[in-house]
């Protein structure tokens, strides 16, 4: 007998109490040491290893086998896994490109063997990827190849994959997903101008590497970004669409408090639509999620008691839970 979303949400449901509350977060910016954070992770049943690194990976390693265990269709995570598809395809392109080596920077789990995936770096034949990602990719490899830029090569590849996640999000039928890419693409958009606006990219990049979709003006940024990172940021400042008004004031700010804007945006999405979701696989989503966010938490917190960071500091870097 196949698995069910009611006996799969009811396992979620059971399984999110394990997850660190702001509480557990507050305990470990306490300790001094990364021995003390290992010894602490490990008595929470939080993975196994004799470095945080390594208790991250096998945490991650435990999610997926879980969520193996009780999805009733993985399908449902391939817009997520996707992302990790075109990480490995950027790295191994560029590592080629410029002959490095890129073996210990490539991502699990995917969609995609990373073997077979450097076959098809190696030898230009991208139809492993469906189209339009599949052209974006020999596209950017003829770029890279020519030029060097390899910031434009990926660009072009992000493009093609923010056009396919709002896809994936309108035919998946959540309004989850179509809410939670759509936030994605919009912001994703938002860097790249900014950054573009900053290093006073050409038309052509702009038109390139920015997805047009109806809640995206691609011409009016563009031109906007054109003139000058100044007058992109005061026209952003009146964009009140996915709150983009409030996120560059985060931006004048610093880079740091606008990306912990956007990704506590989109955990709170997951909080408010999967938290108590009774049907289907947001419940899923939601777990996934925090498990990701989760993670993301442990990793500042080590990196800061690595470089023996204040307390204040490290919690000023840290996003939202989904708990």
């Amino acid at each position: 007998m196949g698995l069910s979303y009611e006996f799969s949400i009811g396992s979620v449901r059971a399984r999110e109490k394990r997850l660190f509350s702001h509480a557990d977060l507050e305990q470990m910016l306490s300790l001094e040491s990364e021995s003390e954070l290992v010894r602490f992770l490990k008595d929470k049943g939080y993975g196994e290893g004799k470095t945080t690194d390594e208790i991250l990976e096998s945490n991650a390693e435990n999610m997926w086998k879980y969520l193996r265990s009780i999805a009733p269709d993985m399908s449902v995570f391939y817009p997520f896994l996707l992302q990790n598809d075109i990480h490995n395809l950027k790295t191994i392109l560029k590592g080629l490109m410029f002959d490095k080596s890129y073996d210990g920077l490539l991502l699990e789990p995917c969609t995609i063997d990373t073997r077979e995936l450097t076959q098809a770096a190696e030898h230009k034949k991208f139809g492993i990827f469906p189209e339009p990602l599949a052209k974006a990719a020999g596209e950017a490899y003829d770029i890279i190849a020519r030029s060097k830029d390899a910031r434009l090569g990926d660009g072009i590849i992000d493009r093609a994959v923010l056009e396919m996640l709002l896809k994936e999000g309108e035919k998946s039928g959540s309004e989850f997903l179509l809410q939670y890419f759509r936030t994605f693409v919009f912001y994703a958009n938002i860097k790249t101008a900014l950054r573009g606006a900053r290093c006073k990219a050409s038309m052509d990049y702009f038109e390139n590497v920015l997805c047009e979709w109806e809640d995206f003006d691609k011409r009016k940024i563009t031109e906007k970004a054109m003139s000058g990172s100044e007058v992109l940021v005061k026209y952003l400042e009146k964009v009140t669409a996915y709150d983009c008004h409030k996120a560059i004031k985060c931006y004048e700010e610093s880079a740091a408090a606008f990306e912990k804007f956007t990704e506590n945006k989109l955990i709170r999405l997951a909080r408010e639509k999967c938290r108590f979701s009774n049907e289907g696989a947001e419940a899923l989503f939601g777990y996934y999620l925090g498990c990701e966010y989760e993670r993301k938490a442990v990793h500042i917190i080590s990196g800061g008691i690595k470089t023996r960071t204040s307390q204040d500091k490290i919690r000023e870097r840290l996003r939202d839970l989904y708990g």
